[in-house]
């Protein structure tokens, strides 16, 4: 179990740090960096629905989760 705690440290040590680079890039403004991250999430998210609506189900076999609903309708 040691193991298990040891490499969740790093992790939030990571965590931590990367919350301070985004709110040092914003001015020290924490709501301001919140909003940044939002709006970057939804371009990734974005991006990434595009790239599913590309990659075709024989290729992926099914294994793509299903994002609203929308993977196994034909497009027109």
């Amino acid at each position: 179990m040691k193991a298990a705690a040891d490499q969740s440290e790093p992790a939030a040590h990571d965590l931590d740090a990367a919350a301070d680079q985004a709110i040092a890039a914003c001015g020290g403004d924490a709501r301001e960096a919140v909003k940044a991250l939002i709006v970057a999430n939804h371009f990734l998210e974005a991006q990434l629905e595009g790239l599913r609506r590309k990659v075709s189900m024989g290729y992926a076999r099914g294994r793509l989760p299903e994002a609203g609903g929308q993977r196994g309708e034909p497009d027109d």
